[in-house]
């Protein structure tokens, strides 16, 4: 993958990251920064966390595998962006019934937000990225980038509330996002190696 691929691809990830951040700044009202720094820490830090765990757990099996890597690298990203394209059309109010203060709370969604980012790094192992240095590259980027967008995900809930939620559709774009490195990986697998 290339570096742009795997901007992209952090952006696409941390869209997860981006709306439930909306939906927390909604809660918060105002600006916590103590709140506001550990739920994107969290965030960033499970979101690089993950794709490292499903690299190693891949890179055991990988060889086996050799020939349809590039069709599981596809559908992985293609599923999960389906999905989050699904999800951004769920009608969903802006009632949410936790606290983004409680450090249970903040573990659980930063789990829950960064479970795909383990099957990406299951595709990023069939994709042939084999040694620990470009994993670490690519898992800095995507937990940076989660960092980033879970701070301004917050910022523009606190700021803006329940309207911009809506009009950003985050989820829908990571989705495409997602669903488009897939299917660049397979036409790039199928007709250009």
């Amino acid at each position: 993958m290339t570096g742009l691929e795997i901007w992209l691809l952090a952006v696409g990830l941390a869209m997860d990251c981006f709306a439930v951040s909306i939906a927390s700044g909604i809660i918060l009202k105002h600006m916590q920064l103590r709140p506001m720094l550990i739920m994107a820490v969290f965030f960033g830090f499970f979101q690089a966390l993950m794709p490292l765990l499903g690299w190693i757990g891949a890179n055991l099996f990988s060889h086996l595998i050799e020939s349809i890597d590039h069709w599981i690298a596809f559908a992985i990203l293609t599923f999960l962006g389906g999905r989050m394209v699904m999800e951004s059309f769920k009608d969903e109010d802006c009632k949410h019934e936790y606290d983004p203060t409680c450090l249970k709370v903040v573990l659980a969604l930063a789990v829950a937000t960064s479970i795909d980012a383990l099957a990406v790094g299951v595709s990023f192992a069939f994709l042939g990225i084999k040694s620990l240095a470009a994993i670490l590259s690519s898992v800095c980027v995507i937990g940076l980038v989660s960092f980033v967008l879970s701070m301004m995900g917050l910022t523009f809930g606190i700021r803006f509330g329940c309207g911009i939620a809506r009009k950003l559709r985050a989820e829908l774009w990571g989705g495409i996002i997602l669903i488009i490195i897939g299917t660049k990986i397979l036409i790039e697998h199928l007709f250009f190696s």
